[in-house]
């Protein structure tokens, strides 16, 4: 479709799902295997932190150490990202998907049963290789699929599903953790890890690659070329957009990482108050995603992103610096914190598609978002060592880092993928 359709196109903006309607059967069936795999990898993600606690305590290991976890997880995961971005672009985009739903199964699950910390530690960076990879592939192939008018609002749906997948973490730790004692408590988070592997049947059966992007990437020379993305043609996009995603992600973790332990420490609260806070937090999350996704096409997807990351420096700051006592403001200020830092992501997987040409769209896709990671995973560590109550205003400096990329980056809102 053209980025400039006429009257009844237009007149279908003002329909709120009309970018699922555009999508057609095909398109909308990829679309339901990008959402679920992306909601199954924050669950198996999010097991972590709610349970850090629960694991600090049983292998008796510093929080710097309980870091560590999270850390070698995004570090490992950009490993996981690149070379799922060079298969998406050289095998497809669905058989990567499935590919990368399995890993990351295969390996919470295997968490569970980890007999000591370097087990785990092992295990857990083995997760990341899938954990890394199932956003490019999802992400592209649902963009593959969308309009230009659309595709903002269309992938920051599929983001959304990280919200979806770390509500359904937080049901799950709140009623395992009241059933079972904490040493097996999280063993159990792990365990129900195993869910996805549901997903990567269906998916099997019932979803494929967009026809034309797969007929322009099998005739291109450079299809899945590492190298290509870092040409003098493209080696500006990729170092800016590696430099925003490091930004962003770095924010993002430090949070995600340590506020239910800075939730149950710092501000006292049981597990149930955990999970009713974190609640709170993960429904301004949703909201955030959907509403991102809207603002980019509307606004542009530089201005969202900086709109966003403002907000989200500014609202670290203000959370993690509330007085004792007032668990009130607390719990009122989660939504607009869950808004911001997930809002500033529905950008991501259409601007970052953008940017690349169909033969290297999973490459570049896939290494610079997980390049973010990988740098961005140092901010967890930093903050386990400097603890996890005021320093996480820490994270609050990487937004910061975002704002700056964004100078050296194009508008692409609008852009037909070529």
């Amino acid at each position: 479709m053209s980025a400039t359709s006429t009257s009844p196109a237009t007149a279908d903006d003002a329909r709120p799902f009309a970018w699922f309607r555009t999508l057609g059967a095909r398109g909308r069936r990829a679309f339901i295997g990008a959402f679920g795999g992306y909601g199954l990898d924050s669950y198996d993600f999010q097991v972590l932190p709610l349970g850090v606690g629960a694991i600090i305590a049983y292998f008796h290991i510093s929080t710097g150490e309980a870091g560590l976890l999270t850390t070698v997880t995004l570090v490992v995961s950009a490993i996981g990202g690149a070379v799922a971005g060079i298969l998406a672009d050289r095998i497809g985009r669905v058989r990567t998907l499935q590919l990368t739903v399995a890993t990351y199964t295969v390996f919470t699950v295997l968490c569970g049963f980890a007999p000591n910390f370097e087990t785990l530690l092992v295990f857990r960076a083995l997760q990341g290789l899938g954990f890394g990879g199932e956003w490019a592939a999802g992400a592209i192939l649902v963009a593959e699929y969308s309009s230009a008018r659309y595709r903002g609002r269309t992938v920051a749906f599929v983001q959304s599903a990280w919200a979806v997948g770390w509500g359904l973490s937080v049901i799950v730790y709140t009623v395992v953790f009241n059933v079972a004692s904490p040493d097996l408590a999280w063993r159990i988070l792990f365990w129900t890890g195993v869910i996805p592997a549901l997903l990567v049947l269906w998916v099997r059966r019932y979803v494929t690659d967009a026809d034309t992007a797969t007929e322009r990437r099998e005739r291109s020379h450079d299809r899945g070329s590492f190298f290509a993305i870092f040409r003098r043609d493209l080696l500006a996009t990729t170092f800016f957009a590696s430099l925003l995603a490091t930004g962003v992600q770095g924010g993002y973790y430090t949070l995600a990482t340590w506020l239910p332990k800075f939730l149950k420490d710092t501000r006292g609260l049981s597990v149930v108050g955990t999970g009713g806070y974190l609640a709170f937090l993960i429904t301004g999350a949703f909201v955030g995603y959907v509403s991102g996704g809207y603002l980019t096409d509307l606004l542009g997807r530089k201005k969202t992103f900086i709109l966003f990351s403002v907000l989200s420096a500014g609202l670290i700051v203000a959370y993690t610096g509330i007085p004792h006592g007032a668990n009130g403001l607390v719990l009122v200020l989660g939504f607009p914190l869950g808004f911001s830092m997930s809002a500033i992501f529905s950008g991501f997987g259409s601007f970052l598609a953008e940017l690349y040409p169909t033969a290297v769209r999973g490459t570049g896709q896939g290494f610079t978002y997980n390049f973010g990671r990988a740098v961005g995973a140092v901010f967890p560590t930093v903050v386990g060592l400097l603890g996890a109550g005021g320093a996480m205003v820490f994270g609050a400096a990487g937004y910061g880092i975002a704002v700056l990329a964004l100078f050296g980056l194009p508008e692409t809102r609008g852009r037909e993928l070529a």
